[in-house]
């Protein structure tokens, strides 16, 4: 889930935080990538129904292949454009979010039984509909996907907790430039640069939305700690909500009171009962000093492609089109031997030049050569400026 509306809420209080980018301008970029994300977002691009027949994207065996076919594709598309994604995959879920969990999977329950219901009555709108509510990556399909990433020479991380936590840790240490996912936690998790449409952007035609994170806290005046409560407010994966508190409540709740304690204080209980379990506190904690690998033991190491090895899982395990094939592990190839020009601003700070300053005799002389009556009339101006100052 991520935090509750914090993105249409920046959009409204904090426009200027909030860049629209094309994924060609990420040039020698390190992207950390929440992975497990990305590759929900393959699988359920391909799950529908047509007269009720899956449209999985399949092999010849009839294995699914819409995670390994989605990630290949996408990352070659990064790579050709000079971004370097770091794929990063989730490791155990904190405690705090065993509730969260749980009613995701009573809904994806609920929805296998509307999906059979509907396939008993023939609705095929229904089917699709219950159908993308039921999609779990599974294990296996993560660990496909982190084979093909290594054989394709790209970096992956096994974070320890949540992937956007992780990721946020290789952004505040400069492992990562940005943190790209869907998830807005990743900015209460302390990333300085959010990036979200990154994997699905074109096909979406829709551009790249880019958060700034020290521009969010300049413009509106929070603090991280702040921040943090806000994002708790909203409705975050750790806690329920405050009935009756939508976005803009707690938006102002927050500016007003500047913390989660006073603001509840000034709440009327009647009509905005605490929850039992609103343990705001160690939410609060969690987003602060969350389960990672430091970013000290973590190691970033973009590598040649296993052409061998990618030959032999895509072509003869996979049944991949093997001129395809050729084809991708040419262009990992070129990009990674590709002399890719320095982004200039990872050297410089381009500084506005200042007009140059005249020297008293060049001031003296200019006035020598200036008429009588320019004269008067410059130091009549001059005058009326000075008063004006």
């Amino acid at each position: 889930m991520g935090i509750l509306g914090l993105s249409k809420l920046l959009y409204q209080e904090c426009p200027a935080s909030i860049k629209e980018e094309e994924m060609k301008n990420y040039f020698g970029r390190r992207i950390a990538i929440d992975a497990s994300m990305s590759i929900y977002q393959f699988v359920i691009a391909m799950k529908g129904f047509s007269e009720g027949q899956g449209m999985e994207l399949t092999n010849e065996a009839g294995e699914v292949t819409s995670h390994i076919n989605g990630l290949f594709q996408r990352t070659l598309r990064m790579v050709d454009e000079g971004l370097k994604p770091i794929y990063v995959f989730d490791g155990a879920p904190p405690e705090m979010k065993r509730a969260e969990l749980e009613e995701r999977k009573q809904k994806a329950e609920e929805a296998a039984a509307q999906f059979a219901k509907a396939k008993e009555e023939g609705d095929d709108e229904m089917m699709e509909k219950m159908s993308k509510r039921t999609v779990r990556v599974s294990r296996e399909q993560i660990e496909e996907c982190k084979k093909l990433l290594k054989l394709m020479g790209m970096p992956v991380v096994q974070a320890s907790g949540e992937a956007e936590a992780q990721c946020a840790e290789l952004v505040r240490h400069n492992k990562a430039w940005a943190v790209a996912t869907e998830d807005m936690d990743a900015l209460t998790f302390g990333s300085k640069i959010l990036v979200r449409h990154l994997t699905f952007s074109e096909a979406k035609k829709r551009p790249i939305a880019e958060y700034h994170m020290d521009t969010i806290l300049a413009h509106t005046g929070l603090t991280m700690e702040q921040f943090i409560d806000l994002s708790i407010l909203l409705g975050c994966d750790y806690v329920p909500k405050i009935p009756g508190i939508g976005p803009h409540k707690a938006w102002e709740g927050i500016k007003t009171h500047k913390s989660i304690e006073a603001f509840i204080q000034s709440l009327d209980p009647a009509k905005h009962p605490i929850p039992a379990d609103f343990n705001y506190e160690g939410a609060r904690e969690l987003f602060k000093h969350p389960d990672v690998v430091p970013a000290s033991d973590v190691t970033i190491e973009f590598r040649e492609p296993d052409e061998e090895g990618l030959i032999k899982f895509l072509v003869q395990e996979k049944l991949f089109n093997k001129d395809r094939v050729d084809k991708g592990i040419q262009r990992l190839r070129a990009a990674l031997q590709k002399k890719v020009q320095g982004r200039l601003d990872s050297f410089f700070k381009i500084i506005p030049k200042a007009p140059p300053v005249k020297t008293a005799r060049e001031e003296d002389k200019k006035s020598a050569d200036m008429p009588a009556g320019k004269m008067r009339k410059a130091g009549v101006n001059g005058a009326k400026k000075a008063v004006k100052k």
